[in-house]
Parts: C-alpha cells; sequence; structure tokens
C-alpha cells in the first residue's frame, strides 16, 4: 500500500466547480458511460426540442449523425434566450449549457409539460462533449457560441440576420469518458419514429452522413398513437376497430388508444412525458382497472349468451391487446433520473376515468365489435383455466419429493443451491457426453430433446403441455405462473443455470428458444444473475500429442501466430528483418488495418479509395482546403485514376458552409465524404497504423524466409495469408460444430471445469429493447423479422446452409 496522507483538514475537501463533478461522475447523470449514456446524450438534446414541441413552438426536428461521429439537433422552435440572466449577470444561453439545474423546465409559466426536469440535460451533454456549438436563431439574428468540455471558448457573438426561430446544437462525444463513440443509428432511429408518433404532426428527420448511402428519413404521424396501434398490428388479424379516446384535468393530459388481436401475446406500451415507462407505474395500474371492469360491467349487464357470462381477470381482458398510454403531467414523480416507472398517484384516477368512459361508449355504439372482443376474452379465461390445472398438476408432482423430478435429469449431490448448478443441454448424445463428464457433486445435467416450443406465440395452457417446458420447470423448483407471486425464486434448486448449446445453427436456435422462455416467464431469475451461456470451444489444434481447444477465430490466430516461431521470417522493402515478437506485433497492426478497411466498406467507402486516402502523403484534416491548395489535392488523386469535386453547401440549420468532397473512380462510382470523416476514428487510426507499417518496411513487397526457401509476396493483407497458412503447416484444426463431438473428458476441461471454462452471464442491460427485440424476432408479427434479415443480410460471416 502506498503511505497515507494524515493531514485531514480544510485542504482536504474537494469542491468540483460547475461541470467538473459531471465529468468526474458521468455516470451518476446519465446512467452509464457506453453505448446507453452515448445515446442518452442525444436523448436529452432532443427532449429540449421535444418540449418546444409539447409547448406548441415547434413542428420540425433534424437530426444528422456526422462523419466524425458528432451529432447535430436542431428545431424551429422560439430558440434558447440570449439576453442577461438578471441575477447571474451573463447570457441566458450560457446559464443554460454551462450551470446544472439551471432551465425554463422548473418554470410551470414557460413549460406546462416537459420530459427532462432534472435540469441537468443539455448542460450535462456540454460538460461530457469534446466539443459543442451553440446556434440559436431568434429576433431576427443569428446567434453562436461554442464550447470545449463544458467550458467557454467563444463568447455569444451575432453571426448575422435570421429570417426564422429556433435552436441548434452540434456535439462530439468525449472519447476520454465514453468507452464507445460511434452511435448506433437503429437505436436513435427507434427512439426517435416513437416520438413521433406521440407528438402527433411533430417531423423528425434523421440523416446519417456516416453511410454515404443513406438517404434520410423522415418521421411525422398525424394519427399519433392511433396510428403507432395500428402500425403495430399491420400484419396481424385484428378484432374490432381502435379505439382511442383523450381528456386531461388541470395539470395531467391522458391519451390511449387500443385495438384486439387474434394473438395470445399483450403490448403495452405505456409512456409519461414521452418517456417509455418500461416498468410501468400509476398510469398503468389505472389502464389496467379500467379495462378490466369495462369488460366485466358489459358481459354482466348486457344480453349476451350464457356461455360468455364469466368473471374476467386481467390476464384475460388483456390477452391479443395492443395498446399505448400517454401522459403528460406538469410535475411527474419518476424512480430516479432513469425515468422507468411513474409514481404520481393522481394519474391512476384519471387515466382510470378516461379509459372507463370511452370503453363503456364503445361497446354500447358497436354491440357487433363488443360481442367478437367478448368472445376473445372468454375463450383466453378458458385457456387460463387449463393452464391453472396443468400449473397446479407441475406443482403438486413438485411438491411430493425429489423422486418427482424429471426421469431425464441427471441431479447433483448436493442439496445447497448456493454450489449447485443445472446444465440444460441440447440433445441426449450432448447429454451423455456431460452426464459422464460432469463433477456430480455439484453438477445436474437436464438434456432436452429437439427444439422447446416458442413461448412468445403460446398461450400458458399450450406452454405447460410441452414436455420439456414442464421437465425444466419441476427441474428449477420456481413455479411459473402470470404473475411474479405464484414464484418463489428462494425455492431455486441451481444458483447457475447454464444454457449449453451446440456452436451450429440449431444451436443458437434453441439457445434463442430457451432465452425467450427465461425472458418471459422468469425475468427475475435473469436479474439475480442466475442464467449463464456455456462458451464451448470453437476450434481444437492438435499436433502429435499435443492438443489445444481455441474458444475463437481471434484467438485462434494468436494461437498460430505464436506458433510460427522462428520457422518464418518477414523481409520488408526496407530491408528490415522481422522475426518472433517484431513478426508478431507488424502482424497485428496488419489485423487491425484489415478490419478498418471492413469498416470504410461497411459504410460505402471502397477499398481503393480507403487505401488511396490512407496512403496520402500527409494526413488531411477538417481544414485541409483552407491551408492547402485545392487544385494539387486534386491533381494528386487524379494520379490515381479518381476525380475529385469540392463543393460547399450552406447549412440553414446552423447558418454556415459546409466542405464536402466526391470521389468518382475510373467505373464511376461516386463517394461523397464531408470533411467531418477526416476527423473520425476509422480515417485517424486508419492512417496513423497505415504510416507506422510503411515507415517500418518501406513498402508494400516482402519475402517471406521459409526452411525451403524464398517466396515474394505483395500487399499486407497477402503477406497476413501467407503468414497464417505458414502457421498452419502441421497443425489439425478440427472445428466443432457439436458438444457430441467431445468425448466427456473434453466436455469437461473446456466447458464445464469451473477453473477453465467460460461462461457468459446473460443480463438485461435496456429492459425496453429486450422486450423488444423478442417481439421482433420472435413472436407473431412477420413483417419485423423480414426487415432485420433484409437488413443484417450482408453482415453475415458464416451462412449455415
Amino acid at each position: 500500500m502506498s503511505e497515507q496522507n494524515n493531514n485531514y483538514d480544510a485542504a482536504s475537501i474537494t469542491v468540483l466547480e460547475g461541470l467538473e463533478a459531471v465529468r468526474k461522475r458521468p455516470a451518476m447523470y446519465i446512467g452509464s458511460t457506453d453505448i446507453r449514456g452515448l445515446h442518452h446524450l442525444v436523448y436529452e438534446v432532443i427532449d429540449n426540442s421535444i418540449d418546444e414541441a409539447m409547448a406548441g413552438y415547434c413542428d420540425k426536428i433534424k437530426v444528422t449523425l456526422h462523419m466524425d461521429n458528432s451529432c447535430t439537433v436542431s428545431d424551429n422552435g422560439r430558440g434558447i434566450p440570449v439576453d442577461i440572466h438578471p441575477k447571474e449577470k451573463v447570457p441566458a444561453v450560457q446559464l443554460a449549457m454551462t450551470t446544472l439545474h439551471a432551465g425554463g423546465k422548473f418554470d410551470s409559466d414557460t413549460y406546462k409539460v416537459s420530459g427532462g426536469l432534472h435540469g441537468v440535460g443539455v448542460s450535462c451533454v456540454n460538460a461530457l462533449s469534446e466539443f459543442m456549438e451553440t446556434t440559436v436563431k431568434r429576433d431576427g439574428t443569428t446567434y453562436r457560441m461554442k464550447f470545449e468540455r463544458g467550458k467557454v471558448v467563444s463568447q455569444l457573438e451575432e453571426i448575422g440576420p435570421a429570417s426564422s426561430t429556433g435552436t441548434s446544437q452540434r456535439f462530439r462525444p468525449d472519447e476520454e469518458i465514453f468507452e464507445v463513440n460511434q452511435f448506433d443509428y437503429d437505436v436513435l432511429r427507434k427512439r426517435f419514429r416513437e416520438l413521433a408518433y406521440l407528438n402527433s404532426g411533430l417531423e423528425i428527420e434523421f440523416k446519417d452522413e456516416r453511410n454515404p448511402d443513406a438517404e434520410p428519413e423522415t418521421f411525422k404521424f398525424e394519427g399519433g398513437i392511433r396510428q403507432y396501434v395500428k402500425d403495430i398490428n399491420a400484419n396481424l388479424n385484428t378484432i374490432g376497430e381502435i379505439v382511442y379516446g383523450e381528456g386531461e384535468s388541470e395539470d395531467m393530459m391522458v391519451e390511449f388508444a387500443l385495438q384486439y388481436t387474434s394473438s395470445y401475446k399483450e403490448n403495452t406500451y405505456t409512456f409519461a412525458n414521452n418517456i417509455r415507462t418500461i416498468e410501468g407505474g400509476t398510469h398503468l395500474a389505472g389502464y389496467k382497472t379500467a379495462l378490466t371492469r369495462a369488460i366485466n360491467n358489459y358481459v354482466q349487464n348486457a344480453d349476451l349468451p350464457k356461455k360468455l357470462v364469466k368473471k374476467l381477470t386481467g390476464d384475460d381482458v388483456r390477452e391479443g391487446l395492443t395498446s399505448v398510454i400517454s401522459v403528460k403531467l406538469g410535475d411527474p414523480q419518476f424512480e430516479g433520473q432513469t425515468k422507468t416507472k411513474l409514481g404520481n398517484s393522481e394519474a391512476t384516477g384519471l387515466v382510470s376515468a378516461i379509459i372507463y368512459e370511452k370503453l363503456n361508449i364503445f361497446f354500447e355504439e358497436n354491440p357487433k365489435e363488443a360481442r367478437f372482443i367478448i368472445e376473445k376474452v372468454v375463450d383466453a379465461a378458458r385457456a387460463r383455466e387449463a393452464a391453472r390445472k396443468a400449473r397446479d398438476l407441475v406443482r403438486r408432482k413438485g411438491a411430493l419429493s425429489d423422486n418427482s423430478l424429471p426421469g431425464k435429469l441427471a441431479d447433483c449431490q448436493s442439496k445447497n443451491p448456493e454450489d449447485s448448478e443445472i446444465f440444460i443441454v441440447e440433445g441426449d448424445s450432448a447429454g451423455g457426453s456431460a452426464k459422464q463428464g460432469r463433477d456430480p457433486k455439484h453438477q445436474a445435467i437436464l438434456p432436452l430433446r429437439g427444439k422447446i416450443l416458442n413461448v412468445e406465440k403460446t398461450r400458458m395452457d399450450k406452454m405447460l403441455g410441452n414436455k420439456e417446458i414442464r421437465a425444466m420447470i419441476t427441474a428449477l423448483g420456481i413455479g411459473i405462473g402470470h404473475d411474479e407471486d405464484e414464484k418463489d425464486y428462494d425455492k431455486l434448486r441451481y444458483h447457475k443455470v447454464v444454457i449449453m448449446t451446440d456452436a451450429d445453427v440449431d444451436g443458437s436456435h434453441i439457445r434463442t428458444l430457451l432465452l425467450t422462455f427465461f425472458f418471459r416467464q422468469y425475468e427475475e431469475l435473469i436479474n439475480r444473475g442466475n442464467l449463464y451461456i456455456a462458451q464451448p470451444p470453437l476450434y481444437r489444434a492438435h499436433k502429435g500429442k499435443f492438443e489445444k481447444f481455441i474458444k475463437d477465430d481471434t484467438e485462434l490466430d494468436d494461437f498460430l501466430m505464436e506458433k510460427v516461431g522462428t520457422d518464418v521470417r518477414i523481409k520488408a522493402e526496407s530491408g528490415k528483418l522481422f522475426v518472433e515478437d517484431d513478426l508478431m506485433k507488424i502482424m497485428d497492426k496488419v489485423r487491425f488495418l484489415r478490419a478498418k478497411f471492413n469498416e470504410a466498406e461497411t459504410v460505402g467507402i471502397e477499398v481503393g479509395l480507403y487505401q488511396a486516402l490512407l496512403n496520402y502523403p500527409e494526413r488531411i484534416s477538417f481544414t485541409h482546403f483552407e491551408e492547402h491548395d485545392p487544385e494539387q489535392f486534386k491533381a494528386d488523386f487524379a494520379a490515381l485514376g479518381f476525380t475529385v469535386i469540392i463543393d460547399r453547401e450552406h447549412d440553414d440549420e446552423v447558418d454556415k458552409d459546409r466542405t464536402y468532397v466526391t470521389f468518382e473512380n475510373s467505373n464511376g462510382h461516386r463517394t461523397r465524404l464531408a470533411m467531418e470523416f477526416f476527423y473520425s476514428k476509422l480515417y485517424k487510426l486508419g492512417y496513423a497504423t497505415y504510416a507506422e507499417i510503411k515507415e517500418a518496411c518501406g513498402g508494400f513487397d516482402f519475402s517471406l524466409l521459409l526452411k525451403d526457401g524464398e517466396k515474394p509476396v505483395s500487399g499486407l493483407f497477402s503477406l497476413y495469408d501467407s503468414v497464417m497458412e505458414e502457421a498452419q503447416r502441421g497443425w489439425q484444426i478440427q472445428r466443432y460444430k457439436g458438444l457430441g463431438e467431445m468425448n466427456p473428458e473434453q466436455l469437461w476441461e473446456t466447458t464445464m471445469h469451473p477453473e477453465k471454462r467460460t461462461m457468459l452471464q446473460v443480463h438485461i442491460e435496456d429492459a425496453a429493447a429486450a422486450n423488444d427485440i423478442f417481439m421482433d424476432l420472435m413472436g407473431d408479427n412477420v413483417e419485423p423479422r423480414r426487415e432485420f434479415i433484409e437488413k443484417n443480410a450482408l453482415a453475415v460471416q458464416e451462412l449455415d446452409i
């Protein structure tokens, strides 16, 4: 331990000035510094624009992701005030951008309703950004102010007249703070689409300049949440029309839309002030109460056949129902800054009253549709009753004794759940190997035959009729049911539940089906950290009596590179010899560079152009054409077969010119890059690595010096492939597809031995995103799956047909 300073006095107390606290502990303000925190920055900025829209002053928002991974959010609202604050004596915009808990949201006269109520929003974004540029159009003038890491670097200045109003914020997340700095287009797109549904008539334009071929997308839904429900149910058999209602009190607005479908899955989306409340809250409670009460009331009072008169539960009336409930409050009480559960008690009564009244009117005015709905929910009640009987049967069997455990379960000797683990294994073959190879004291094996049911589109009674699922439920010992109080997680018999499947496409499918089962039926088991995925090795390398099990392609490359030894040497164009450690280091750089070339291709930059940019004599900067002759640049690239067009476009949102460079190759293919590209990691890291290799090697013609002679090689990637080919010589590389290919000893050593194995612990990082992906890929609706396949088809690296 280092020597401690025992002087604890006033000088020991650190006061973090202004936004320094945010940079010191960013997770306290935005949740995390991973991809979710990165996206949180965008949400905080767009929330301000949405607040303007909800106040009635903004109807268009534009979001742009730039090549350097900066982001611009512009709106046509009133513009942040620029006059001098009476108390702080600085422009109001500076106060909003640099001071925590400063904003118009705390004044109910400025914003009756708003999303970001903690007042840390845009100032936090400023603190966590490498740079931030604020442009305000207000009172006929355009103003601009610049910041770096939360500090003012350019005072508020007038830069010209303005014919409109609005605010534009451009920021680049600080690489010193964030673990990743690449925005995920799909995640942001989904959020912007959601915001457009929740604010009918609001237009959100989203453009990704990182992909030169991508067209901007525009989201605008005049139908609001009615359109949201319609689009969710687009490929489902619907029952009746969409029921819509709205109402308000002094400081709350309520809006809901719902429609029944013939599916068995309930889809309920709740929002408070445009924020998805994945954990529900008081508005959800009000909705559930009103729905159950209204339908039971109609069943008792309408003239229905006796077979349809039945006492219905909340689960019955919500089966197959798609609903969106949106409340907007003046003073929302959320549980923490994550805002996933609404706590305002007054929301329950108002939501319940509005929905109950609207449903009663709908049933009275539409008796035919009401009859269809009642038939649907009564059918659900019968299925619930059948499921209860099946569940009771499972429970009774489980309550008798250990003798009632599934016959195929090879249980462990330990009765202490904390040191017990169960491996859920695909197939009897792998199950046999696992049973022989396990540690019987602590490890239980449950082999599954075939693929289990997809519980995402299966009723509870049918699910409980499945033999494999019943075996899992009984083995785990928790119980089963719609409600969490029907399960007792303290009775879990194993504190490690391990999914162990093959590495082929069938194994992936079975693993996905099992994850769907656990997410839908035992989410708390995942939250407690009890669910794991085994990681059996992908390769076995052996030579003579030596063998090694290798988990993935990267480790295989590393292993083979180590085995190159002194048998292979590289002679570079400069005359330098690379051997052993030096050879491995240069190969690592080549491998990294190849990954950058692949990345460039995925964003639409062809290999030849990317290489030409990396090979340019000097690194191109953001301001290159302000400091160098553009004609020389054009001539340099013309010699390489590219015609270059440099053009400037005026960006009205920020009232400044932006420079673009278009490269046209000999085949007429054009690639247009904004100058921000030359500030991106793709360019900067690629250029630096390419330059390092070039400096070390002198050029890219090599000689491979082998035991049996010399082999000329031209090009970096050809060199890498040749070295790997030599490294594999004499080694037998076996790729495993099934667990059954390993004998019991190998399975134990590689996958089950507690001190040698690798396992992934399953976490739910974003419950809303997890819910949506299971619905899209495993649910009844075909269209989201088709879109997913079409979008990702070209990214597939290994296709198992």
